[in-house]
């Protein structure tokens, strides 16, 4: 089974941009919860324009399913994830001034740099996942550090999908048979919403994690969030 994570960035987007609590990003983690997403992913910033550093901390005590804490790995940001412990930590290569993640990391030549982090948290039993692209020497050099999932930067797919699908899965199916053959786990992410994910799905059956928020937090303001989350998990059981 595939587990839906619900990221609720955008909630705190939206709370940000008025001040004060509303809309209230734990109260919209219960509920995400309560309507059926499997996790909660956050991706704090520097900046902290969406969700802050001290909404993790709130959240840890009433995330009850996987907690996966998305983010670069500066040195406060390490500091969060080791004391928070959620399930997972996911490694993105963001720049601090980045609007939203738009690569994977290069694994070749951050390797050692990423092995180092990878046993750190580890080391305090917290799963690891790398943000990665569909380049299968990438994804060779992603498993040697040690990593226990990549997750697959999936814009590409989602930007070909309405003119091509099945040129626009192709590289992903490959990139995930290898990354399998590694031992890695599979979770994927970014782009993906109701009208491409069931196809992502038929074609990496095997995938353990989506991570969504924009689209789902979207549709969610027409559908309301818990039909949307109800949207999003039939996408994944087809």
């Amino acid at each position: 089974m595939t587990k839906l994570s619900v990221n609720i960035n955008k909630i705190a987007t939206l709370r940000n941009a008025r001040g004060g609590n509303l809309p209230n990003v734990v109260q919209a983690a219960i509920r995400c919860q309560e309507f059926g997403a499997e996790g909660i992913t956050v991706h704090p910033r520097p900046d902290e324009r969406h969700i802050r550093y001290a909404d993790v901390y709130d959240l840890k005590s009433v995330v009850t399913t996987e907690f996966n804490i998305e983010g670069y790995p500066c040195e406060k940001f390490i500091e969060l994830v080791k004391k928070v412990r959620p399930t997972q930590v996911t490694l993105v290569p963001d720049a601090p001034d980045a609007i939203t993640s738009n690569a994977g990391w290069d694994c070749i030549t951050n390797q050692d740099f990423l092995k180092d982090l990878v046993m750190n948290f580890q080391s305090v039993g917290i799963r690891v996942s790398i943000f990665t692209d569909t380049n299968i020497e990438n994804i060779r050099a992603a498993a040697a550090t040690g990593t226990d999932r990549i997750e697959l930067y999936t814009e590409p797919y989602a930007t070909q999908f309405p003119k091509d699908k099945n040129a626009a899965i192709a590289p992903f199916v490959e990139a995930a048979k290898v990354a399998k053959k590694l031992g890695l786990g599979i979770n994927a992410g970014h782009d993906l919403n109701a009208e491409n994910l069931a196809f992502f799905k038929q074609n990496i059956p095997f995938l353990d994690e989506v991570s969504i928020g924009h689209a789902l937090i979207s549709d969610a303001l027409y559908l309301g969030l818990q039909k949307t989350i109800e949207l999003y998990k039939n996408a994944l059981k087809k």
